[in-house]
């Protein structure tokens, strides 16, 4: 209820809920509209993602400290946009990567999107410790308390990851190099590439 609650709170929302033992229910509607608009829908789906995340792990690779390196970019900013993550063991062997296409976004809504993912996949393999890598520096030290949101569009993305990051025992974000980043900066590029060569 707490980590739905943030949601909720980062989304401008007020739902209406009850909490009977082991059970809870929720009453999405837009209160000034008198009925269910995209806006209970959002949120519902982000509710759906945060469930999702904590219920639906793969703890048979019995990775429980990893990293994870994550990347996104846009051809045009805004413009079509990829991410990718990188799952790896702590000696650097890769685990896991894959690729998505995200459609018309900005440069830093392509780098949350892509850590979304690359987070809610680190859940469901069991990870408990995760290190993460990005070579978007305003991204990390936004994550960090460094720098404040002044994006607006940012800053629903940034609270999905807040939530998705407490479920860990510990989770870093450090600023690395785009060439200690190439695996996922390899794959989103691949992404592009193939969509562009498809058109």
């Amino acid at each position: 209820m707490m980590k739905v609650a943030a949601l909720a709170e980062a989304q401008n929302h007020h739902p209406r809920w009850q909490n009977e033992w082991n059970k809870v229910e929720i009453w999405l509607s837009t209160h000034s509209e008198g009925r269910v608009t995209d806006k209970d829908k959002k949120l519902a789906r982000a509710i759906d993602v945060l469930f999702k995340a904590k219920n639906d792990v793969e703890p048979a690779l019995d990775l429980v400290e990893a990293k994870l390196y994550t990347d996104g970019g846009s051809r045009g900013n805004p413009g079509k946009s990829g991410g990718a993550f990188v799952i790896c063991k702590m000696d650097d062997n890769v685990v896991e990567k894959s690729g998505f296409y995200i459609g018309i976004a900005t440069n830093n809504q392509a780098e949350y999107r892509a850590l979304l993912k690359g987070i809610q996949r680190s859940t469901k393999l069991g990870v408990r410790r995760l290190k993460v890598f990005m070579d978007s520096e305003l991204i990390v030290k936004q994550l960090n308390g460094l720098y404040k949101i002044k994006n607006q569009e940012l800053l629903p993305l940034y609270n999905q990851v807040k939530v998705l990051a407490d479920d860990f025992e510990n989770i870093s974000f450090t600023h690395v190099p785009r060439a200690l980043n190439k695996e996922a900066d390899l794959e989103v590029n691949r992404i592009l590439d193939k969509k562009t060569d498809a058109i």
